[in-house]
């Protein structure tokens, strides 16, 4: 028979400071662990099943040897009945982080989400485009409701409001909200069908975005006035007019010109190579230089505070604010990113260079998977022969004469 341990008194508990298990009586098994650093706490070592468990009771004095000797009783009466005190504990623990999960609201949701998805977003930009829509059109309505109980009525109702004037807003909005409770599914945080997905579910009740999106399109100069145009503007002066005059001569993005650092600029091999993460389809893009744009870069200054090609005075980049003022000043009907507009339309109706090479020095992605599957080059120099056409047509005021660039110097010979 087992020697039955001295039942202490609260006084001698409290004077034992020696390391190591201390049993303390009045319950079989309950034992004082004091640790090297001087902490005490209670464990009850005793048998469920055929299993030797160590049960933690709590630290010591918190837990009372009084209480002590009561969690341990109760907990001898449940293994007496068949219950495992540490899967009953644990069960409970379990059922409570799913019930805090499920009480998680949308807003909340929203912003974790955000935090998972921010490596896949291109710069800081996108990522803050992409949770500013959802902070304005779905967090006031439906922030605050637990993203368990998101349902159609909640997603429509944030939804039908902008679905018809704001269309292209609304379709993005969709997929992030979309995206979010994804998320939140497989978190554990919901379950079941996710309401804002679109396929089956958004398309019976919203009518489709492409039957009722507005077609907003850039203000663009017409074409045959791009001469008469690029002879007013290289008399202005100021960082943002050549900022303007090297956007028009390599149709580019306003942003991808203003961003423009000198580190991108190859000024003998005459190309500005732009990274992937300025770049709307998110592959790096080689731009070629005409010597006319190579003069313009030679021209303007560099500082030691910053890098940026075309620097405002504090050292950082030009705004899009600044270039749009440029036209505005010159009274032009278009905006900086029409004349990405002037230069394809000049390219369809003025030349017979291949529609591929213009599309590609838009850097515009090739819709067809299959096409883009299968080419694997940039055109560079076929598009530095187009580039080049363009700038001496940009140098020149249009006169009409009837013709188009010939086949064969359209193709540069090939």
């Amino acid at each position: 028979m087992p020697l039955k341990a001295k039942e202490l008194s609260a006084t001698e508990v409290r004077r034992i400071s020696r390391p190591g298990r201390h049993a303390v009586g009045g319950v079989s098994g309950l034992l004082l662990v004091v640790k090297d650093t001087g902490a005490k706490s209670w464990i009850l070592r005793t048998v469920v099943g055929n299993k030797r468990r160590n049960i933690g009771l709590g630290g010591f004095p918190d837990v009372t040897l009084s209480q002590a000797r009561d969690k341990a009783r109760l907990l001898k009466e449940m293994i007496l009945e068949g219950i495992d005190p540490v899967e009953e504990r644990r069960a409970r623990q379990q059922a409570l982080v799913k019930d805090q999960a499920k009480s998680l609201t949308f807003g909340q949701a929203a912003r974790l989400c955000h935090d998972k998805k921010s490596s896949e977003f291109r710069n800081a930009k996108h990522s803050m485009d992409w949770i500013s829509s959802v902070n304005r059109y779905a967090i006031p309505i439906i922030g605050s409701i637990p993203v368990s109980e998101i349902d159609l009525p909640h997603i429509l109702k944030v939804l039908e409001p902008i679905w018809k004037d704001k269309t292209e807003t609304a379709t993005r909005l969709r997929q992030r909200l979309e995206a979010i409770l994804a998320w939140a599914t497989v978190s554990g945080h919901r379950s079941g069908e996710n309401p804002a997905r679109w396929k089956g579910h958004l398309d019976a009740v919203l009518p489709t975005p492409n039957k009722i999106r507005k077609r907003n399109h850039f203000a663009a100069l017409p074409w045959k006035e791009i001469g008469a145009f690029m002879k007013m503007l290289r008399t202005k002066r100021g960082t943002s007019c050549r900022a303007l005059e090297f956007l028009i001569l390599t149709a580019a993005r306003s942003g991808e010109v203003r961003l423009a650092t000198w580190d991108e600029i190859d000024l003998d091999n005459k190309v500005w190579t732009i990274p992937a993460d300025r770049m709307k389809a998110g592959k790096e893009h080689s731009v070629p230089l005409t010597e006319q744009a190579v003069t313009l870069l030679e021209s303007m200054p560099r500082f030691e505070n910053s890098n940026y090609v075309f620097a405002a005075p504090r050292g950082g980049p030009v705004s899009d604010m600044s270039l749009s003022m440029v036209c505005r000043r010159m009274e032009v009907d278009g905006v900086p990113h029409g004349f990405r507009s002037t230069f394809r339309d000049w390219c369809a109706e003025n030349t017979n260079y291949p529609r591929e090479v213009a599309e590609m020095a838009l850097a515009h992605t090739i819709e067809s998977k299959v096409e883009a599957a299968y080419r694997r080059g940039d055109l560079f120099q076929k598009r530095m022969k187009l580039m080049e056409s363009w700038t001496d047509f940009c140098s020149k005021e249009y006169q009409q004469s009837g013709k188009v660039l010939p086949i064969n110097q359209a193709m540069g010979g090939e």
